[in-house]
């Protein structure tokens, strides 16, 4: 029974997903390449920065994180000192190879943010591939990429400052204090390009799907509206096709900017600490240096 519950409450958000979009997608003809749906705002004419709203890409969000957190339950519920069952090996092997991939990027010193990385590249695969079931890919909002570059932002700023602020500071000089704005650019950068980079390959993705049906779909109407029938106004051309395409734009795509947004999340913060001063700052405490040595 508690097996059913938690794949009930792997597919019940995303069931329930799917029913709001049939609820509140509006009817439209030809292509409609459109953001994520509104069920909610508090906005009254011109939007303004107090309105509060209640999109898609924040309802789709919660259900994939639901339904993650069902699966983790799942495939974790009744462990034994002894796998004896196929899930509990598939929760060994995801563990394992997010420790491992945590070590390998970023070294001994960040061992425990395996749980961190893994559920970045859970969250943005699982974000990314709703959209095989018909839903907007949360992935395909800036406002949800940027939200993750930001939180990915102040990860690496916390490092940074390891070092000392006033060493920060003066490293924003170097190598000659006329490459200040340009540091301090570079800095802000990094958040954007993580968040546009994600969020402009899903969103093309889906574009491009959109615009080969929707061509296919008047082919389809121009070459072979001579059969009789129901078979004339069937879009039959459009079959095949965009399901090969799909393959590449949401499948693939997806999970590679999954993996991709991961290991620039690893590869900044590994590379935002200054070790030298970090450890001189300690020498001065009399705490023991700390050795990042990959393991």
């Amino acid at each position: 029974m508690v097996d059913y519950a938690l794949i009930a409450m792997m597919l019940l958000p995303i069931l329930a997903c799917i029913v709001l979009k049939v609820l509140y997608t509006p009817e439209s003809e030809g292509v409609n390449i459109s953001g994520a749906l509104v069920f909610f705002t508090t906005a009254e004419g011109e939007p303004g920065l107090t309105d509060f709203y209640l999109s898609e890409s924040q309802v789709n969000t919660w259900a994939v994180m639901i339904s993650i957190f069902g699966l983790c339950l799942y495939l974790t519920h009744g462990l034994t000192a002894k796998a004896v069952c196929k899930r509990q090996l598939v929760a060994e092997w995801l563990v394992e190879k997010s420790e491992k991939l945590v070590r390998d990027n970023m070294g001994g010193f960040f061992a425990e943010w395996g749980p961190f990385i893994a559920a970045i590249m859970g969250l943005s695969a699982f974000s990314s591939l709703i959209c095989l079931v018909g839903l907007f890919s949360p992935t395909g909002d800036v406002n949800v990429t940027f939200g993750w570059a930001i939180l990915v932002f102040f990860l690496i700023m916390f490092y940074k400052f390891r070092g000392g602020t006033w060493n920060y500071v003066k490293g924003l000089f170097k190598p000659i204090p006329v490459f200040a704005p340009m540091n301090l650019i570079g800095e802000i950068a990094t958040p954007v390009s993580m968040a546009f980079r994600h969020y402009g390959n899903i969103l093309s993705g889906a574009v491009i799907s959109a615009l080969i049906g929707s061509a296919l779909t008047g082919l389809s109407r121009s070459l072979l509206s001579w059969l009789p029938g129901v078979l004339g106004d069937m879009p039959l051309l459009r079959v095949g096709l965009p399901a090969v395409l799909s393959v590449y734009f949401d499948v693939f795509s997806g999970v590679m900017q999954a993996f991709i947004f991961a290991m620039l999340t690893m590869l900044n913060v590994a590379g935002a600490v200054p070790w030298d001063d970090w450890n001189a700052r300690r020498k001065k405490r009399n705490k023991p240096e700390i050795q990042n040595t990959a393991a």
